[in-house]
This record gives structure tokens, C-alpha cells and sequence, in this order.
């Protein structure tokens, strides 16, 4: 889903979570923007999850040369 798509939806949301209010679309608009990113900026900093391949094989004990 691209970015407007997203920002109109939560849009929506907050429309509908306010009650349907008219003529405070812009609002609505600007929240959602404000929200999305949020979040982008949030799962930029979230933690990676540790790829399971790293630390095969790196026991050096295992893994000395002509050992």
C-alpha cells in the first residue's frame, strides 16, 4: 500500500473515531500524516532481529585453521 493510500485511511480512522465530524478534513488529514510518520520513524529505530545465521561456525575451537 503506498503512503497517500495509508495516510488516507487513517484519516478515515480518526474520522470515524471522532464521530464523523464535518468540515475538519484537513485535520484529519494532518494527524494522519503526523501519524504515519511516526511510525516510519519508529520502525527505523526498532530493534533488528538477530539473523540466526550469525555465529555459525564462529566458534574459533571449531573453526582454527588445520584444526
Amino acid at each position: 500500500m503506498d503512503r497517500e493510500e495509508r495516510i488516507r485511511q487513517r484519516a478515515h480512522e480518526i474520522w470515524e473515531r471522532e464521530g464523523r465530524p464535518e468540515g475538519r478534513q484537513q485535520e484529519h488529514w494532518d494527524q494522519a500524516v503526523q501519524e504515519i510518520e511516526s511510525e516510519g520513524s519508529e520502525a527505523e529505530r526498532s530493534p533488528v532481529a538477530p539473523d540466526p545465521a550469525v555465529g555459525i561456525g564462529s566458534d574459533p575451537a571449531v573453526n582454527r585453521p588445520g584444526g
